[in-house]
């Protein structure tokens, strides 16, 4: 799988409405062959597009496999009296009339079936058995943020993203008198999976319809829909404190990255102290995503230029990520990457431990201000 197309810093970037300097000065929208240098003070800003690989539209291939938790039917053929409600240990472990533990963690239903007819001859001749899956427990899909019943749902079988929204009772809505303003901000929603950024444009699945975008669900696939009632801006990489902080009216890169870290003037640059950042911190490309994390505009800075005067300072906007890296990168797709990467990783880390019910934060935090419940299911999946 792509999930990005390779857009080399040798290559025109699309055409976007230059960064806005806080001095009023013309900005620099630079279509130059490379990331500014150290010395030069020019903003590269350029657009990416999503690309989804056609394999995360097709359900998995994979078969059902049992794991902790899940709850399997056991009767033998031609004996009524001998069924059972089993439930996998902790261990992995069933435990079926006179047997002792049968390990099962990750076989097919098929093969524990097998399994348990070799084990049964010991006891019972020619021994047949039916069994049949109750409940499952041992897989499950992470579906939160504002949404009307966000939770931790059991992946019954195959599931695509639209079908789990469904299951969160969709987007979150306040009414008024007159009309209703959606609470979900899908500009920044997105899926995780084993770690890696999906990017699933939500604005196209859920407003206009798109089924490019419905993408099949996995196990521990996570998926987060951001409040639209929070403006904040995200400040991550090489830093002392990657952080969110809140939104005002004419914020700049120079003062969020000031903010809460030291006196406003930065007298940092003239002495040996970093500041602000860690020892590593490369200023020469600092980043700024922008807009939806599906098609996102990437704002490369030289931030060293900015802090020292030689360049004007960036006015930022509600949703920024600023991201410090601590060394150059030379593609746009592979620069973005880590930068996302770093950020979703880091909310689903904090909404993971809020939906665990612990009181604890990784890097930054970002407020969802809804419960959050574990959702029971008795459904018998396909496989």
């Amino acid at each position: 799988m792509r999930p990005w197309r390779d857009v080399r810093l040798t290559s025109r970037p699309e055409s976007k409405p230059p960064i806005s300097p806080i001095d009023g000065n013309p900005a620099t929208n630079s279509i130059a062959v490379s990331l500014p240098a150290p010395s030069s003070a020019t903003v590269t800003n350029t657009a990416l597009k999503n690309e989804l690989g056609p394999d995360l539209l097709q359900p998995s291939k994979t078969l059902f496999t049992l794991g902790p938790g899940d709850a399997i039917e056991i009767e033998i053929i031609g004996n009524p009296t001998s069924r059972a409600l089993t439930v996998v240990g902790l261990d992995g472990k069933i435990y079926y009339s006179l047997l002792p533990g049968l390990d099962v963690w990750g076989l097919t239903l098929e093969q524990t079936r097998e399994s348990l007819e070799k084990e049964l001859t010991k006891f019972i001749s020619q021994a047949q058995v039916s069994l049949n899956l109750h409940t499952v427990g041992s897989k499950h899909v992470w579906v939160l943020g504002r949404l009307n019943k966000p939770g931790i749902y059991p992946l019954t079988g195959s599931m695509t993203l639209l079908e789990s929204v469904g299951l969160a009772g969709g987007t979150a809505k306040s009414v008024a008198q007159a009309n209703s303003q959606e609470m979900a901000d899908l500009r920044h929603s997105f899926v995780v999976r084993q770690g890696q950024f999906l990017p699933v444009d939500f604005q196209k699945l859920l407003r206009k319809g798109d089924m490019s975008q419905n993408i099949y669900l996995e196990p521990d696939d996570f998926v987060y829909v951001p409040s639209a009632l929070v403006n904040e801006v995200y400040v991550l990489g090489a830093v002392r404190t990657p952080r969110s902080i809140n939104y005002t009216e004419g914020m700049s890169l120079v003062t969020v990255i000031a903010n809460g870290d030291g006196p406003s003037r930065l007298d940092w640059l003239a002495n040996s102290d970093n500041g602000p950042f860690t020892k590593d911190a490369y200023l020469s490309h600092v980043a700024i995503v922008r807009g939806s994390l599906a098609e996102p505009q990437l704002i490369v800075v030289d931030a060293g230029a900015v802090f020292k005067g030689r360049a004007s300072d960036v006015r930022l906007e509600p949703g920024d990520i600023i991201y410090v890296p601590n060394s150059p990168y030379t593609t746009f797709k592979r620069y973005f990457n880590i930068i996302v990467n770093s950020f979703v990783t880091t909310v689903a880390a904090n909404e993971g431990l809020r939906a665990a019910g612990l009181n604890a934060t990784v890097g930054v935090s970002i407020p969802v201000n809804t419960p959050t419940t574990a959702i029971p299911a008795a459904v018998t999946p396909t496989h």
